[in-house]
């Protein structure tokens, strides 16, 4: 139960790290973009630049799927890669169908990719809400300078 929860713990943390950076660099990307935001077509920069965002926040999910499917593969619970993948896909997103389980001595880590999977996506969620937020405040103060 211990290598489990080790592995569990840096499989989560690596994920977690793959999403901050991807945060960081979509933060840092929205930041230099923030005056293009806020003139001109708002509507059709606004949302664009939100689907530019989701899709990039996808990707970072994406990213931790194939870390897990990556460690399934590893530890050998799975045979194929479309295996590993769909498990991992399942489990991350707290779906969990069941039509394919880890071995019992490994199967504390269908919990911790589950719990992975809810902090991802509400990392993701925290994203968009804030980006949501400053957008449409900034374009509302460059609105109302005209």
């Amino acid at each position: 139960m211990a290598i489990q929860l080790i592995l569990g713990t840096v499989l989560i943390s690596l994920t977690l790290l793959v999403e901050v950076v991807f945060i960081g660099f979509a933060s840092s990307v929205l930041t230099r973009i923030g005056d293009w935001l806020t003139s001109g077509r708002l509507m059709t920069k606004f949302t664009f630049t939100l689907l530019a965002v989701v899709l990039w926040m996808v990707a970072a999910i994406s990213v931790g799927v194939w870390i897990w499917a990556g460690a399934f593969l590893i530890i050998d619970q799975f045979e194929h890669l479309e295996e590993a993948l769909y498990f991992s896909a399942v489990s991350i997103t707290t779906l969990g169908y069941g039509d394919l389980v880890l071995d019992q001595e490994w199967r504390l880590l269908s919990g911790l990719i589950a719990a992975n999977g809810l902090i991802l996506f509400s990392l993701a969620t925290a994203f968009f809400i804030e980006f949501i937020g400053r957008v449409r405040s900034a374009q509302e103060r460059s609105t109302e300078k005209v």
